[in-house]
């Protein structure tokens, strides 16, 4: 256990000790000045994508709707209570439902500093034809308004894919990772971009479920999210099926500084965050990253189950927690904090950077329509598409 870790063990310790006995799911995220509890919001949620941005926090995920929808608020303990807003709806058949996962990302691009907002779509009716699109803001406002820029694919392909994220090396430019199912399993990919939305050469294989924790009810790798400190590049990615309790986070280390070379990726032998049943928390996995707003602290965002029997349902709700280092130089999520515990909010929470207009904390639309929407269900005919793959 790191010795930083440990400090925030025995800062959350009393918190923890006087809220045991509210150890149970759907309690709202507010707690005392300085606190926040899990989950973020009591509204059911998936594939959660978190940042700090200008004095922020803004919070997407998958929701039971097909519309792109957005959280603000000052602290994580006021997305409970904050606007759920609408950056983004489906103007076009081929893309109009089930929207899958969306990511947000402040980069440069050829149009200057502009978020890119990417996320899977299919049609009406199946779950069997998404694909991946990305959308592009007007200026640095996470919350847009964004203009539909294209459907990312490398050249010469149009497959079911989901799950994406960019990846930014230093020196070497932007990749794409994302998720698509081959004749034997659902994989992970990698591509390099001309820009934030074009594909610009073949793709390599980033991970291939091999190991018994990623093969349970399916063969499954999925969700792809860089995390990058002191030089070294790492990706956290999802395993096994979400249809059981099972499913948990994998982690893959760049060895070198080409992510597109074979044998480039070394994947580590065990799980990196995984159930715990002790604290009544199951499949916890699909995650992201943030910083504190001090820039001071690493923090982990992911959804769970409450139950064992939950699976891909609608009961998963989105959760955060904070996480330390090895000496390795890879990450130490520790294990899922149970719902309703209060924990100590980011560090510098409340305080504005000093120089916020073009600052974001991940590591590395239309006018908003202010609505209420449920959780949804994800991946539901998982199961029967793979009988008919591609």
């Amino acid at each position: 256990m790191s010795g930083g870790r440990s400090r925030w063990i025995r800062r959350a310790g009393l918190a923890v000790c006087t809220m045991v006995a509210l150890l149970l799911g759907g309690v709202p995220a507010f707690g005392a000045d300085g606190t926040f509890r899990n989950p973020l919001y009591a509204q059911d949620g998936a594939d959660p994508w978190l940042t700090y941005h200008d004095g922020n926090y803004y919070l997407t995920g998958t929701y039971h709707s097909s519309e792109i929808v957005m959280r603000r608020s000052p602290t994580l303990a006021g997305l409970a209570e904050a606007e759920p807003v609408v950056v983004w709806r489906g103007d076009d058949p081929s893309r109009c439902c089930y929207f899958w996962a969306p990511e947000f990302r402040l980069l440069n691009g050829p149009n200057g500093r502009r978020w890119y907002l990417h996320y899977s779509a299919g049609v009406s009716g199946s779950a069997d034809h998404q694909r991946m699109h990305v959308l592009e803001s007007a200026g640095t406002d996470p919350m847009g308004p964004y203009t539909y820029k294209a459907q990312l694919n490398p050249p010469g392909e149009d497959q079911w894919s989901i799950d994406g994220s960019y990846l930014e090396i230093p020196g070497r430019g932007l990749y794409f990772l994302w998720s698509q199912w081959s004749d034997v399993a659902q994989e992970n990919w990698i591509a390099p971009m001309r820009d934030p939305w074009t594909i610009s050469g073949a793709k390599r294989l980033l991970s291939t479920p091999e190991h018994p924790w990623e093969t349970s009810g399916l063969r499954v790798n999925e969700a792809p999210v860089a995390l990058q400190r002191n030089g070294q590049t790492h990706i956290v990615y999802s395993a096994s099926y979400c249809g059981t309790p099972d499913y948990k986070l994998g982690l893959l280390t760049l060895r070198g500084s080409d992510p597109m070379l074979p044998g480039a990726w070394t994947k580590h032998r065990d799980p990196v965050f995984e159930r715990s049943d002790s604290a009544g928390v199951f499949g916890p996995g699909h995650n992201g990253f943030f910083t504190s707003p001090d820039g001071r602290e690493d923090w982990i965002v992911y959804h769970a189950q409450g139950s064992a029997s939950g699976g891909c349902g609608q009961g998963r709700t989105i959760r955060a927690q904070p996480f330390e280092w090895n000496r390795d130089g890879t990450p130490d999520f520790g294990s899922p904090v149970a719902a309703g515990v209060e924990l100590p909010a980011p560090s510098g929470e409340g305080r504005r950077l000093a120089s916020p207009a073009d600052t974001s904390t991940t590591p590395w639309i239309t006018s908003p329509v202010k609505v209420t929407v449920a959780g949804r269900s994800r991946r539901v005919s998982e199961p029967e598409r793979a009988d008919h793959l591609g």
